[in-house]
């Protein structure tokens, strides 16, 4: 009994430290996502106000039609660009999102349709390196802070292909948002554009005059609205990280307090088990002298 009460002893320990270390990495995530969101915010504004011109200079008629607003007859060939976080601890937050991805992949996959992978992050490398996949581009170690310069790379390796006819459309798949309890997974075409049910309600479509060129403008533009659509895919990943990460630790936290109350119940057991034993010894010798 002695021993089995020292081993509960040095499990309740352990478990009091793992205890301390899940309840300070949910304060530090805490603490990041209140950032993560801010930069969240300040984000969403702008990714918004782009879609919308877009939205509306694609309804338009100008003189030149870029190639982002074409659909094509036959899709043959599709990338997809899969944002995910660098490190773990954060639940179901990437593994959720994979499972989003794999039914596509796989009906993509029936329909001959081949598929190249820009991986973003650290554990979608690891997942489709055992999963296996095309991959044409990646970046990883963004931290807390990503930098769009830090994506342009990526998504002009994705772009080019595009545009010289070797991919026929571009989805992103990341995660959205919705509350600091709840990430939901999304994926979404890029390209070809989309057009968005709310602004093709709206009657009035608008000409325009370009300087220098409609091509000119219009390749930057979309090129610009891609980017800035896949950065605040990133920006939004790593809040609902954060989030996730945060829940996860509370979860972890709150596990370790019941474990460390269900040992020291057996602790008490097994001492009280100890006392009685000992003291039926010594009543048992007494009798016998």
């Amino acid at each position: 009994m002695a021993g089995g009460s020292k081993e509960i002893k040095a499990k309740i320990s352990s478990v009091t430290n793992t205890k301390k270390i899940t309840k300070a990495m949910e304060m530090v995530a805490a603490s990041k996502m209140r950032k993560a969101q801010q930069r969240m915010e300040a984000t969403r504004p702008y990714v918004e106000k782009v879609k919308r011109v877009i939205n509306h200079v694609s309804a338009a008629h100008p003189e030149y039609k870029h190639p982002y607003t074409q659909t094509r007859d036959s899709v043959k060939r599709v990338a997809l660009i899969m944002v995910s976080s660098d490190r773990g601890l954060c639940g179901g937050l990437n593994s959720n999102l994979f499972r989003k991805a794999l039914p596509m992949l796989k009906a993509w996959q029936e329909q001959n349709v081949e598929v190249e992978l820009a991986l973003i992050g650290n554990k979608a490398q690891a997942f489709f390196r055992s999963y296996g996949g095309n991959v044409v581009a990646s970046v990883t170690d963004l931290g807390d802070a990503p930098h769009i310069e830090d994506l342009v790379g990526t998504i002009k390796v994705v772009l080019d292909k595009f545009e010289a006819g070797d991919v026929d459309e571009v989805h992103l798949a990341s995660n959205e948002f919705i509350n600091t309890m709840t990430q939901q997974p999304t994926i979404k075409q890029l390209v070809p554009l989309e057009s968005d049910s709310e602004e093709s309600t709206d009657e009035t479509h608008w000409d325009y005059l370009y300087e220098p060129d409609a091509k000119t403008a219009l390749d930057l533009l979309m090129r610009r609205y891609v980017e800035s659509t896949v950065y605040g895919a990133v920006v939004e990943n790593a809040a609902c990280e954060q989030g996730a990460r945060m829940i996860a630790m509370k979860n972890a936290t709150d596990n370790a307090g019941e474990m460390i109350n269900d040992l020291k119940l057996s602790y008490n057991k097994a001492r009280q088990a100890a006392i009685t034993a000992e003291l039926s010894e010594i009543v048992a010798g007494s009798s016998a002298v």
